[in-house]
């Protein structure tokens, strides 16, 4: 009658702090939520109520922690390889795991013009992503991001020429405001072995600074003849800047800013180049995704 065809489980939400201690005095900090999922020959634990597959999610967690003290959590996606192997060598019935890591943003605090040793303080809601997924013998692929970084432009920015039918009410506009919060991943060349993703170590913070300054600075240089195009020349720009990474994603939802019609008052002028006031909006917004890849040898 009916056959198993997915199963994936395992511990999410696990809330991770470590602090390193320098020999300096000084200390840092790194904040992280961990989620594993596993795979493998666990179908008789849905399908006959055999339990002796499960690796319990307690101990996947008590495994994140241990493994936290024992190694390195930074770069995340170290950690999210480390993991990961730790599951497929421990368990010959593990055939997969899935390890995502959300890592906190802690900025140190500046105090008497000196940054202060051990205190730190978030400035907004900015996060780190790594999704890690290592199977036998096929080694580790990986997908670096960012999340919640949230930018505007106040000019720079403008919207004409699209598609018009008898469904269309958009004016077309050449002087807007731009806002979005940047959701964007860059996907590594498969790594073989933990031992080769330990020999890269240093391009993961490498990639993230250059991935979010490009992000930034295009999005503040480009002219923007839309959203998509300037997502492209992102794209384009971090496989040129980062030699491993072989496609990058965004995703970018519009983040409007309405004028607000004033002439009803007094005739004050308050819309095209007399606008100053506007009513942020929170939904329906416009959402715009791409993925670029690099061009394969063949089409070169």
């Amino acid at each position: 009658m009916s056959e198993l065809s997915y199963a994936r489980y395992g511990k999410d939400n696990v809330r991770l702090y470590k602090v390193h201690r320098h020999e300096d005095g000084s200390q840092s900090v790194v904040e992280m939520t961990v989620r594993i999922l596993l795979e493998g020959d666990i179908e008789t634990s849905y399908t006959e109520a055999d339990n002796s597959v499960v690796v319990a999610t307690d101990t996947q967690k008590q495994t994140i922690y241990i493994l936290a003290k024992q190694n390195p959590v930074t770069p995340p996606e170290l950690f999210a390889s480390i993991l990961g192997n730790h599951f497929i060598d421990t368990y010959s019935h593990i055939h997969a795991a899935h390890v995502n890591i959300i890592q906190h943003k802690w900025t140190r605090m500046t105090v008497d013009g000196r940054p202060h040793p051990h205190s730190f303080f978030r400035d907004g809601q900015e996060k780190r992503l790594v999704e890690a997924i290592t199977r036998r013998g096929q080694g580790t692929s990986i997908r670096s991001g960012i999340s919640e970084l949230l930018v505007l432009k106040s000019t720079g920015s403008a919207f004409y020429g699209f598609h018009r039918d008898e469904y269309t009410r958009l004016p077309e506009v050449w002087d807007r405001i731009l806002s979005t919060e940047v959701e964007c991943g860059w996907h590594w060349k498969n790594l073989s072995s933990i031992a080769e993703v330990r020999s890269v170590v240093p391009q993961f913070d490498q990639a993230w600074e250059k991935s979010r300054n490009i992000i930034l600075e295009t999005f503040a240089k480009d002219e923007s003849a839309s959203v998509q195009n300037t997502m492209y020349k992102m794209s384009d720009q971090i496989l040129a800047a980062v030699s491993l990474v072989d496609k990058v994603d965004f995703a970018l939802p519009n983040k409007h800013y309405f004028e607000v019609d004033l002439s009803w008052h007094k005739g004050i002028k308050n819309t095209g180049r007399d606008a100053e006031v506007y009513a942020p909006q929170t939904d329906p917004n416009g959402l715009i995704q791409c993925t670029v890849s690099r061009k394969s040898k063949a089409k070169l």
